[in-house]
């Protein structure tokens, strides 16, 4: 059985990452904490033991227009339930694995184009294809 058991994160684009930083640290008061090696800049801003805000950072200001969040994520369970789910409706999704913790990120797009990051722990489903669905993988 599938569930979504709570809001994990949510993942901010920014230019301006320094002063993001200092502004969730300094006014929110979430901490600095470890973040993977994911090979471009970026903070992850912590609240007791739970990296709530994922800072991204960007060369270019978007536009106001342009989205400022990224994606949302889910903490789940049941991926084998999940993945079948999307397959069974023709919902197309791609699979990304965390570096370092192997938490596996199945990332879907709801009908306004916004990204749904579900995520599920290595133990979850082990044996689950987690080849792509109808959807190229992000390089």
């Amino acid at each position: 059985m599938f569930v979504a058991r709570g809001l994990d994160h949510v993942n901010l684009r920014t230019a301006k990452l320094a002063e993001m930083i200092a502004f969730y640290r300094d006014i929110i008061g979430l901490r600095v904490g470890d973040r993977p090696d994911f090979g471009f800049p970026g903070a992850w801003m912590w609240v007791d033991n739970h990296a709530a805000v994922h800072l991204v950072g960007i060369d270019k200001a978007l536009q106001p227009k342009e989205p400022q969040i990224e994606h949302f994520a889910f903490r789940c369970e049941g991926l084998e339930a999940f993945i079948r789910k999307l397959r069974d409706n023709g919902i197309p999704y791609y699979v990304a694995i965390v570096p370092g913790s192997n938490l596996r990120q199945v990332n879907v797009f709801d009908p306004d184009g916004n990204k749904v990051e579900m995520q599920f722990r290595p133990d979850d489903g082990p044996d689950v294809d987690l080849s792509p669905f109808r959807m190229q993988a992000p390089l």
